[in-house]
């Protein structure tokens, strides 16, 4: 949980919490405005610009400060709304955060009192009061009942009263029963009578009207924004129904189309639970859109009704941001934690495998296309093995859905199931069950023609019953617009050279007929899916969507559903598009001669939406980031385009950041080589590629390509804009950087005075590029051992980066490394290890637990453990760092060499 407060320099600042350390807090409740004050805005110190969503903040925090509170909670600039696991929690743990606060205050933006005298005239204010939005809408149903303590306030702060002293007009106006506005425990109170609170409330979003109940019925369920509000309160009854029964997690409901794989289902239902000493592992294996999701679903429900004694838990294994949020589910649902630490995952995760152990159980792993799952963002060191969270009970069963033959093979050898199309009897049944109007005999016959043409295809045959549904068409009409579309192709084709552009697919005939119909009706929503075509399928967040209003964007999105082109994606504000029609969609815009105008649309738009690699944005572009690398990757035609010049060279700054130097490595080397050929060898941002490009070698320990690199920029710089320019600056003090790494240590201390003094007098102390300089000289005093001067100048600078940066920015807590190491060095051990252990939190937690810095981190820690003579610990930690980097940057890396030198030496001498 992360909570705001005002650190010693006036700043404001956020501090995340585990739940065994949350201090007190006071938390605002309030009707969100046009522009409010977001995460992002904390970490640059850019909130009071909004002046709205300021003053509100502002009213909280001195509010706080008046009742003996140092922190509080503002949900719109506490929750990192890119996060999609912290999103996740934070939904199911609102109504808890809400009950732990200390105090709650109800700033009421639409009620006016200006005075004490005025508020203590609830006859003047008392209309207004009664007339309050607040009061009507769906979410702030919980932020009333909740708290232990309400307090409500007008727009100008005056205090107007608490939820005990305006019980009754607050009874008079809600009409919730005066016990509910006392604390009176809700289990008092029926279900029924619960769900009735809401009536007469509304929320922006019509699913909303449902998930605000969650935490009044105490229930966790995975928001689906765009399911409508109908099927979100049949899930919530689902999920009450099995709150009373066995702990199940199935986040779909049963497929009421599912036909044609009873004899797979039934082979599936002989091998559960079959191996003797351990879990039973079995591959439900098959090409894309042939039905293995709705064979693992209907195996799910049938298994969930069949047997109450065994737990159903689904989980989505397509990325690592999907496999911790399903696990937090099931952590959940068995009651391990009732709100799980995003800063443990990994605990977490094994304390819920081991609970999973002590029951029968099915769980079933979806879309599990490798043994290892990555992070959907730039990290290349956060990594998932699937096979450490697989319980070994024989009491349990393990399904995984794949395509990937040698996935099946590592996970589940001795039980693969592979799918087929389903036969034509059982086609003809899944077709009628999708269509809304029934078949005729003579419509059965012209049917079974139609599905010949589709293969059998389970999800050709989807779209083309969702075309037929949505625009009204007969099958036979159907059949003549798919016709109609290969004769097209053929006519095209035959033009051209003998390599055809479209695959015979008829994934490729539903969607151009599909196309067609929709450009007809919906011409905009194509936009939409023409761009998903050119960024990566899976995850696309709806924010990232080019133009229109809200309302226009959903109203699109939601014809692309209806056609089935599209899925929303459960529990975020996001869509996938199914492989095969990405790749059929990228098809028909080569064959229309517009694939190179959407992909230049795509870099273009991406060039406008994606931020720097700032770490204010650090959860944006990690999760933008695989979009980035698929368009930059799968470019075509002509790619000498300035945005994708700058696309380039942000990706590989981002990748850099997050420590992956070999694929910032790669882009730095194209961008470099681009931007010769388009702006020529002078160009600022020409010497931007080349000095990426240097650090890239550093930072991978090639020390003398690096440096040559870098002086030849360091030359241009100077001859272009001369010796104090800031880019001349930054470009010396990343030779000092390089020097260091070279053990040049009178060198760069001679060069980083020179730099330091010009940044003081021209950018100011508080400059970050002035603290990076003092950073580096307390690194240079500290290796030529000159400890007060490293520690002076240590201590300085990192009071200047709390005041300026905050806590927890990377930049601080490179400080805040570098002066636990000099403290230990003077043998200042008990601040000095406070120091570097709180920083090895952060840095865990922030930058991922085998990100560079957090190994450099780890290390000193290992050396100060060895000086002490702990040497098993020190051996541990130095095994961890060796192992860590050898995969990270590799065996031959200096840093990784060193750690093996040190590794070897230690452990002999822990056998002596």
């Amino acid at each position: 949980m992360r909570l705001l407060h005002y650190n010693e320099f006036g700043r404001l600042d956020l501090t995340t919490f585990d739940d065994k350390t949350i201090p007190p807090y006071a938390i605002l409740s309030h009707r969100w405005g046009e522009f409010e004050i977001v995460i992002e805005d904390i970490a640059r110190n850019t909130y009071e610009e909004k002046e709205e969503s300021f003053r509100k903040l502002k009213f909280c925090a001195d509010q706080a400060a008046k009742d003996g509170l140092e922190y509080f909670w503002i949900d719109t600039c506490c929750i990192d709304r890119w996060n999609r696991t912290e999103r996740s929690i934070s939904i199911n743990s609102m109504f808890q955060w809400y009950r732990d606060a200390n105090r709650c205050y109800v700033f009421l933006a639409d009620v006016s009192v200006t005075s004490k005298a005025e508020a203590s005239q609830r006859s003047d204010w008392e209309k207004a009061f009664r007339k309050s939005e607040w009061f009507n809408r769906g979410w702030t149903l919980q932020e009333l009942i909740a708290p232990v303590s309400v307090e409500f306030y007008s727009l100008e702060g005056m205090h107007l009263g608490s939820r005990q002293s305006l019980g009754q007009l607050i009874h008079d106006i809600t009409d919730l029963p005066i016990a509910v506005l006392r604390n009176c425990p809700l289990e008092q109170f029926s279900t029924t009578d619960r769900i009735r609170w809401i009536e007469g409330r509304s929320t922006t979003e019509e699913e909303d009207i449902v998930y605000c109940l969650l935490g009044i019925l105490q229930v966790s369920m995975a928001t689906a924004y765009g399911e409508g509000q109908q099927n979100a309160y049949d899930r919530l009854r689902m999920e009450l129904e099995a709150a009373r029964q066995t702990p199940s997690m199935i986040p779909f409901a049963p497929n009421p189309y599912f036909i044609g794989r009873g004899s797979q289902l039934a082979e599936v239902q002989t091998r559960m639970f079959s191996a003797k000493h351990t879990a039973t592992t079995i591959a439900i294996l098959g090409l894309s859109g042939t039905g293995k999701s709705e064979l693992a679903l209907e195996l799910a429900h049938k298994t969930a009704q069949e047997d109450e004694t065994c737990s159903v838990f689904w989980i989505d294994a397509s990325g690592i941001d999907n496999f911790y949020q399903s696990f937090i589910g099931v952590a959940q649902k068995l009651g391990t934690s009732q709100r799980v630490d995003p800063l443990h995952m990994s605990q977490a995760l094994e304390n819920c495998v081991r609970n999973l152990e002590k029951r029968s159980c099915l769980l079933v792993f979806d879309n599990t296309e490798h043994t290892v799952i990555r992070s959907n963002g730039s990290s290349a060191t956060e990594v998932v093995n699937i096979a450490d969270f697989l319980p070994q009970s024989k009491s349990c069963t393990i399904v995984f859905t794949t395509t990937n033959l040698d996935a099946a093979k590592a996970l589940a050898p001795e039980n693969i199931i592979e799918l087929q199309e389903p036969s034509q009897d059982a086609a003809l049944v899944m077709l009628q069950n999708r269509l809304t109007a029934p078949l005729s005999r003579s419509g059965r016959r012209k049917a079974r023609l139609l599905l010949k043409e589709l293969s059998y295809l389970p999800i050709a045959i989807s779209q083309a019953a969702a075309c037929i549904n949505a625009s009204g068409m007969k099958i036979q009409e159907y059949r003549s617009r798919l016709r109609k579309y290969w004769e097209v192709i053929a006519a095209d084709q035959s033009e051209l050279e003998p390599q055809p552009i479209v695959t015979k697919s008829p994934i490729n005939a539903t969607l151009g007929v599909a196309i067609e119909q929709i450009n007809r009706t919906e011409p905009l929503a194509l936009d939409h899916l023409y761009f998903t075509s050119c960024i990566y399928w899976k995850d696309v967040p709806i924010d990232i969507l080019s133009s229109g209003s809200p309302q226009s964007k959903e109203h699109e999105i939601r014809t692309l559903v209806k056609y089935a082109l599209i899925a929303r994606r459960p529990a975020s504000s996001a869509l996938d598009v199914h492989q095969l029609v990405h790749q059929a969609l990228r098809e028909e815009l080569q064959r229309c001669g517009k694939l190179e105008l959407w992909n230049h649309k795509a870099i273009a738009h991406l060039e406008y939406t994606v931020p720097g690699n700032d770490f204010e944005d650090r959860s944006q572009w990690r999760r933008l980031l695989p979009h980035v690398r698929y368009t930059l990757s799968s470019a075509i035609g002509d790619q000498e385009h300035m945005d994708r010049l700058d696309l380039m060279c942000r990706c590989a700054m981002a990748l850099t950041d997050d420590g992956d130097y070999r694929e910032s490595e790669r882009l730095f080397a194209q961008s470099f080589s681009l931007s010769k050929t388009i702006l020529g060898n002078k160009h600022p941002k020409t010497l931007f590629s080349m000095e990426g490009l240097a650090l890239s070698y550093k930072q991978q320990g090639r020390l003398e390509e690096a440096e040559q690199l870098q002086v030849q920029v360091l030359d241009s710089m100077t001859r272009l804009l001369g010796g104090e320019h800031i880019d001349t600056l930054v470009t010396k003090s990343n030779l000092v950087h390089l020097w260091q790494d070279q053990r040049r240590w009178e060198d760069a201390e001679k060069l980083n005075l020179q730099i330091l003094e010009i940044k003081k007098r021209t950018l100011g102390e508080e400059h970050t590029d002035t603290l990076n300089s003092m950073t580096t000289l307390g690194r240079t005093y500290k290796n030529l051992g000159q400890w007060s001067k490293s520690e002076l100048i240590l201590r300085r600078c990192y009071q200047l980066r709390r005041k300026t940066q905050g806590d927890e920015h990377p930049l601080t807590l490179d400080c805040m490394h570098m002066l636990g190491s000099v403290l230990l060095s003077q043998h200042h051990y008990e601040e000095g290890l406070v120091m570097l252990a709180k920083c090895l939190t952060l840095r865990q937690r922030i930058l991922g637990d085998k990100h560079p810095w957090t190994l450099d981190t780890v290390y000193n820690l290992a050396l100060f453990f060895k000086f002490q003579n702990w040497h098993e610990p020190a051996l541990g930690l130095i095994r961890y760092c060796f192992e860590s980097r050898e995969e990270v940057l590799g065996e031959h890396h200096p840093d990784t060499q060193e750690c093996l030198e040190m590794l070897n030496d230690w452990q002999k001498d822990l056998d002596e």
